[in-house]
């Protein structure tokens, strides 16, 4: 029989990190707070909009004919603004169809407003814009509630990446990185995602195409810097490792500094590379926890103030380094072991 004891405990301790609230808005104060700023989607959600024109039609006929509507989940961010955790096609349908501003519009990755088609029951809408209809019909639809469910601003922020990552696991499938970029958003997030352009960065980086534009690189540079910085307290668990080391850097960070360091550990690894991709034997990819531990090698030689002595011979298939990159990974002693073989390397001690 399983024991259960602490286990009330337990619960008691991870529900005060929760604090939620629940309230309904109309259609059009939606639409108007997402103008206003008021309600977020970010970024890395506003490349998801999915929906095709007649499932986007159905939902509104959906809201005409008053049917049960399942709630929008939100959480409060540092701004006291409302960022769209579940709910993304949605609340982006009902901008798609009731706005009007280019701007928005644009955010969403639409040109120009819905117009109604495939229904099968209102079939009169189809073939329809918001701003053909009856002004009385617009009234209707303004009105019709919409529910919201809002992690506020005093809920943990591990609690916050949870819950995106529990809802957001299914059809928009975000990434850590795109979801920690949501939750931590703020200078740190936003230095990431510069360094992500790196040009020395882009050109040692052969990521498959899907990974090109989900937060893959930011993820990288992130990794270099919480690798580099606090690699002891890595314990095998990598997102909790680096949602920690973002929560972190909140507290302080040298930005200036790091940044030479990250720019010339890139340039030195595309210049021994010469200016070619990161790639080992018969990989048609980036072998990206390999690449992790030698750009961490390399920026820790140069923030020492020592010279990295480009490796000769085939050191990218270092035996001891593509072993402890390869399998079973994700643990301390790996970690160590990738890292302190790529210092070697670079130090001339191959």
């Amino acid at each position: 029989m399983s024991d259960f004891t602490g286990l009330e405990e337990q619960l008691n301790v991870e529900r005060r990190k929760v604090d939620v609230g629940e309230v309904s808005f109309s259609v059009r104060e939606i639409v108007r707070m997402y103008e206003e700023g008021d309600l977020t989607i970010a970024p890395a959600y506003q490349r998801k909009y999915r929906w095709p024109a007649e499932i986007a039609s159905k939902f509104i006929e959906s809201l005409f004919l008053g049917l049960p509507i399942p709630p929008v989940f939100v959480a409060t961010n540092d701004d006291f603004e409302w960022e769209v955790v579940d709910g993304l096609q949605r609340i982006s349908t009902l901008i798609y169809f009731v706005s009007t501003s280019t701007e928005t519009l644009s955010a969403i990755g639409r040109t120009h407003p819905l117009k109604l088609s495939g229904l099968n029951k209102l079939t009169q809408l189809n073939d329809i814009s918001y701003v053909d209809l009856p002004v009385n019909l617009q009234r209707y639809l303004n009105r019709q509630p919409i529910q919201l469910t809002s992690l506020t601003d005093k809920s943990d922020k591990e609690v916050r990446f949870d819950l995106f990552e529990r809802l957001n696991s299914g059809a928009i499938a975000l990434t850590p990185q795109e979801v920690r970029s949501s939750v931590y958003k703020g200078k740190f997030i936003d230095f990431l995602e510069t360094l992500s352009e790196n040009r020395d960065l882009q050109s040692l980086l052969k990521l498959q195409t899907l990974n090109q534009s989900d937060g893959t690189a930011a993820e990288q540079v992130l990794k270099f810097y919480a690798y580099k910085n606090s690699q002891n307290s890595f314990n095998g668990a990598v997102s909790k490792f680096l949602n920690d080391y973002t929560a972190e850097t909140q507290s302080g960070f040298d930005y200036q500094n790091e940044r030479q360091i990250f720019e010339e550990a890139m340039n030195t690894l595309s210049s021994i590379l010469q200016g070619g991709y990161f790639l080992r034997k018969n990989t048609n990819v980036t072998p990206l926890v390999q690449f992790e531990a030698c750009a961490v090698a390399v920026g820790q030689i140069i923030e020492k103030g020592e010279i990295v002595i480009p490796p000769s011979g085939d050191w990218i298939n270092d035996k001891v380094l593509v072993d402890s990159s390869t399998g079973g990974t994700n643990t301390k002693a790996m970690l160590r072991r990738r890292i302190e073989r790529a210092v070697e390397i670079f130090s001339g001690n191959e």
